[in-house]
């Protein structure tokens, strides 16, 4: 109905076969492209442990997150996403996954979204993470506004519930659906991500959600011991495991490809990443 949009600008100079192929994949599940690989953790563990001499907590799962937030914006393509055939851009990059107080069976989980630049560093992108993390946890009061909104929902008849799920969505699909909501949601966010590593186990392949804007989805695996080739000798290796699904249809396969390949040398030079931005490029017009 209406092509302004509170989290992203409409892209108009899409290329004729991409533009086809987002209304011929009408829905998020029928573009889901799955991928898989590892990052050998020795560079990781060494940084990690740099920083906690000088203080600094980080973990896994900051240094992954920080390295998406630098890939997304050198890569804009990677932030977009589709709504009823149309492509749109986000003017910034969001990050939503879930924390649990502890690793207890009944331990209810908490969503957190966060909003960044692009132009961080990774200690300001962890400083930020660890704030938001320790909110939610140890210090939490209350519930936050993301909770309380889907309290509210689950206290409505079935019937009817039914009926205002289904109208958040389609207000959704025809850019109706109001700020204050996509700003609590953490289904509208450039990316997802879920941390198995903690739980002890390997990544999963977990969908992209239909409601909301998520066109990628990572999880991180239970680190493991590979075999590898180096100079010309077979050698072990504990490397981390992780898994990508995507939406395809708001970027081709070969800038997914180079960006994938940016991404690992990235992770292989977690210094650099200590450097701010100048600033994020921007997305086509």
């Amino acid at each position: 109905m209406f092509n302004k949009r509170p989290d992203g600008r409409r892209i108009r100079n899409v290329e004729p076969m991409q533009l086809i192929t987002s209304y011929v994949m009408k829905r998020r599940f029928d573009a889901m492209n799955m991928y898989e690989d590892t990052f050998p953790c020795e560079v990781w563990d060494e940084y990690i442990k740099e920083k906690e001499a000088e203080g600094i907590k980080l973990g896994y799962m900051h240094i992954f997150i920080a390295g998406l937030v630098r890939l997304l914006a050198i890569r804009p393509r990677l932030n977009r996403f589709v709504m009823l055939g149309k492509v749109y851009a986000r003017p910034k990059i969001w990050v939503s996954f879930v924390v649990h107080p502890s690793l207890d069976l009944n331990s209810e989980g908490t969503t957190i979204k966060l909003a960044f630049e692009g132009t961080e560093t990774i200690l300001e992108i962890a400083e930020k993470i660890n704030e938001a993390i320790q909110k939610e946890t140890t210090n939490r009061v209350g519930e936050n506004g993301t909770d309380k909104l889907a309290r509210v929902l689950t206290r409505i008849p079935s019937p009817i519930l039914r009926f205002v799920v289904n109208t958040l969505m389609w207000m959704d699909k025809h850019n109706m659906l109001p700020k204050f909501i996509i700003d609590l949601s953490p289904f509208h966010t450039s990316f997802f991500v879920t941390n198995l590593k903690s739980l002890g186990i390997n990544h999963v392949f977990h969908h992209t959600y239909e409601f909301g804007t998520t066109g990628l989805f990572f999880a991180m695996g239970k680190e493991k011991t590979i075999p590898v080739m180096k100079k010309g000798e077979v050698v072990e290796e504990k490397h981390m495991p992780f898994s990508l699904v995507s939406d395809e249809r708001f970027c081709d396969g070969l800038y997914f490809a180079l960006a994938l390949r940016e991404f690992r040398k990235m992770m292989r030079n977690l210094k650099a990443l200590e450097t701010p931005l100048d600033k994020k490029i921007e997305d086509d017009k």
